[in-house]
Formats: C-alpha cells, structure tokens, sequence
C-alpha cells in the first residue's frame, strides 16, 4: 500500500501558503512582524495614553484635597475663638468619616477635635503633608493614614485639619482597574488593525511576485500592478515597469541587431566564398588569382567595418567616452565636416550649402564624436539626394541652444518610418539597394544619447528630410581650443 503524500509536499513557490506552512516562515513574514510592530507600537502608546491620564487625575485629586485642607486650616486659624466651632462644622459635615481635625495647646494638649494628638512629624507650615496619626471613629482609636495640615494661632494654639487618603486611593485604584481592562482590546483592536493592513500589504507583494515571478521565466511584456494611490508601493512598481520596458526594449534590440548581424555578414561571406572558389578554380596565371583576393579582402573589410561600427555603438552607449569632454567649438566642427564631404558632392553632382549663423557656439563634448555624428548625417544625405540636388549643413540657435541641421533635396523618409532610422541595421525600403549597412545613423543616436543632445528628423522645406541635432546645456568660453 503506498504512503499518501503529504499537503506540504504539494505546495511549490506560485502556490498559497497552506495550513503546512513552517512556523519559523510564518514568524519571519512581513505580514506577521508588520502585524506585530504595529500591536507593540499601539501598545505603547495606549500605556503612555494611560500613564498620562493616571497620572493627571491622581495630580488633580490631590491638588484639590490640598486647596480644600489648606482653606479649613487657614479659615479655622483666622478667629481663634471660632477655632472650635469651625472644627465641629468640618467634622459634623463628614457622612463617611473621613474628615479629621484637631485643635491643641502650645504645650500638645487636646482642646478639640477627633484627632487625639497633634502628629509629631507634621510641619506647622500651612501646607498638606501625608503622615499617619491616631484618630477616633466610632468610639475606637485607629492609626490612619491622612493627608493633614497644621497652622498655628495667635494664642500658640495649632489647629490641626486632616482627610482620610483611602479616597484617593480607591480612586487611583479604579482608574487603574479601568485603564487595564481598556488596554486588553485596545491591544486585541491593534493586533487585528495590524493584521488587517499586513494582509493587504501581503495581497499587494503577492500580486508582485507573481508578475516577477512570469519576468524571471521570460516574459519580458509583463508589469507589476499599480494602484492609484500613488504611494510609495505604486511609485515603485511605475519605476520597475519602466525598467522592465527598458529591458524589453533592449532584448528586442539585441535580438534584431543578431538578425541583421547574421543577414548582413552572410550576403559578403558568401561572396568571399564563391570569389575565392572561384579564383582558385579558373585562375590562369597570377595576377587574375590576385584579382580574386583583392576583391575578397574588400568584401573582409566591409564585414570588418560592420564589426568595427556595432563595437563602437556598443562602446559609446554605455559611456565610456565621457571622460573626453571638453569645451568644443560648434561652428569650426561644422565647416569642417563641410569641408571633408565637399569632394564627395562635387563628384556626385550635388551642391553642398554651409550656413552658420551668429557667433561662437560652444559646448561640452567628445570632438571627434560630435565631427563623426556630424559626418555621418551628411554622408547619409549626400547619398540618397539624386544628381542635381543640393544637400545644405546649418548652424543656428534656437530659443538660445546651439542646433546643428542637415537637410537634403532626397526622397525625403515616410512619417511611419521615421522612428525607426535610429535603430541599428534598419533600412527602408528604397534604401536597400544603396550601398551600406544601416549603422550610420545609429551611431548618430548613440552619439547624441551620450551628449543628451536631442535628435530628431521631419520634412525638409526642399521636398527632403531634414536632421536635427540639438545641444543643451551650451556653455560659452572665453577660448575654445578645438
């Protein structure tokens, strides 16, 4: 007969937690120390909140006992021949006995009252002191403790007026009493206020870690939950969201840039295989064998330089080219490079324009990275306007930023598709029987993302497209070293 397996051996990680679960996981939960922390935390206060309200009320009884001693004492001593009387008065108005007064000579003897004796250790100062002292109740001496006070005569006389303690007593008792019987539900109130807000913290984590659980397992598309209360729960779910956004769309760029990789390299690959067979099959003498390994080294450079192109993409999207900022002179980059391209439209029959407007235009960056963004943008021009036409590189400001354009008489790029000239291997439609590989204008990206130069691309007035490369953040000097 075979063993019935156990409920906890059923349970796996995206499962709820069962009757099974291990105590010492259930103690090192948030859920069970939120619940705890917040009964302590409630407790302690409700202990404080009691301690105040203890400590108030038996303050305020027995400052009012003390007025009303130290008003009967005065009031007894202010008339020494009403002295008696007024003692009388205090004790015939007690219906619990626990008034107490005395009046006595100079020499301690008792001239009245239901004290027997003047206390030995109370001050005659006027003010209210705790001391025991024997007084009769009933026909019978007892020792009780009261709170008295003594004021003494004009005569010499001392008068003496006492109340019972076990008043005040029995009251601090009761606010005690009631104070503990409030904190057993205020702690039980806490406990379950506690438990309740654990839970819904509890409901919110598990929510989380089942949509981390489906990223961990490859869906890069799935968002952890956010609420609308816009908390700190919330504020960073919307923070990993958009890190995971950010991740899919880098995975999804890696994986597009293999694709391209794997399709570009293998059309020359090809070629290099076929020329070499080729030349090594129906060479006659040497020099057309060497004819076959030129052409074939060309095709090697081309895929070389498609390697070169996506390390240095790689290389300055991760930065590591900051540390050759520095101040650079916008409009000498400018003519330069319209200078460098300058033979290359003539040969091609394209008039290249230059037009720098206003005076020193300087910024922080990597030189040779803001000439080769710049060179690449009037390559790509150059090579998609027809003979003919006229490509033109500018240089003005706008609302005080340095902008540097370039804008051609070309075929111009579609509106679909202008989000997607900056991703690396991407070729229109029309472009794919030019020359190249489609990483020109992604390194243009990589460029600008590193200087956080915004780029960007639209209509040029001349039927074209015109680029767009914006520089924030200018900062001018007094001398520019180029």
């Amino acid at each position: 007969m075979r063993p019935k397996a156990s409920r906890c051996s059923s349970i796996t990680s995206g499962e709820r937690a069962s009757p099974c679960l291990p105590m010492s996981r259930l103690v090192h939960s948030f859920a069970f120390r939120w619940a705890l922390a917040i009964a302590l935390w409630s407790t302690l206060l409700s202990l404080l909140l009691f301690a105040f309200v203890y400590w108030q009320t038996a303050a305020f009884m027995q400052d009012e006992l003390a007025q009303v001693l130290r008003h009967k004492a005065h009031y007894a001593a202010r008339e020494p021949a009403k002295a008696v009387n007024r003692i009388e008065t205090w004790i015939s108005e007690d219906l619990h006995s626990v008034h107490f007064a005395g009046l006595f000579g100079a020499d301690g003897s008792k001239h009245a009252g239901n004290l027997d004796a003047r206390p030995p250790s109370l001050p005659v100062d006027g003010e209210v002191h705790r001391i025991g002292a024997q007084v009769a109740i009933a026909g019978r001496r007892l020792n009780e403790e009261l709170w008295s006070a003594a004021v003494a005569l004009n005569d010499g006389s001392i008068v003496v007026v006492a109340h019972d303690t076990d008043e005040i007593d029995r009251a601090k008792a009761t606010v005690i009493r009631a104070l503990g019987l409030a904190l057993v539900p205020t702690l039980a109130f806490s406990i379950l206020g506690g438990v309740l807000l654990a839970g819904r913290a509890k409901r919110r984590l598990a929510s989380t870690e089942a949509a981390v659980a489906r990223v961990m397992r490859g869906d890069l598309r799935q968002r952890l939950p956010v609420g609308e209360a816009g908390d700190e729960f919330d504020r960073l779910a919307r923070d990993v969201n958009g890190m995971l956004a950010e991740i899919e769309r880098l995975m999804e760029e890696v994986r597009g840039v293999g694709d391209a990789v794997a399709h570009d390299l293998r059309t020359p690959l090809t070629r290099l295989r076929l020329r070499l067979e080729r030349g090594r099959d129906q060479a006659r003498d040497i020099k057309e064998l060497r004819q076959a390994v030129d052409q074939g080294l060309v095709w090697i450079d081309q895929t070389l330089d498609m390697v070169t192109a996506v390390l240095r993409i790689g290389e300055i999207e991760h930065g590591r080219r900051c540390a050759a900022f520095g101040p650079v002179d916008l409009r000498l980059v400018v003519s330069e490079a319209a200078e460098l391209f300058e033979p290359l439209a003539d040969e091609k029959g394209i008039a290249l324009g230059i037009r720098i407007e206003g005076e020193e235009s300087a910024v922080r960056g990597d030189r040779s990275l803001i000439f080769e963004a710049i060179s690449n943008l009037l390559d790509n021009a150059i090579k998609f306007t027809p003979t003919g036409g006229r490509v033109e590189i500018g240089l003005a400001r706008r609302d005080g930023v340095p902008v540097v354009s370039v804008e051609d008489t070309g075929p111009g790029i579609p509106a679909d598709e202008r989000n997607h000239v900056f991703k690396r291997f991407y070729r229109a439609e029309r472009a794919r029987q030019t020359q190249g590989n489609g990483l020109g204008l992604g390194l243009v990206a990589a460029i600008a993302k590193l200087h956080r130069f915004p780029l960007s691309v639209g209509d040029s007035p001349h039927g074209g497209c015109r680029f767009e490369m914006a520089c924030p953040e200018a900062e001018r000097h007094a001398s520019v070293t180029g």
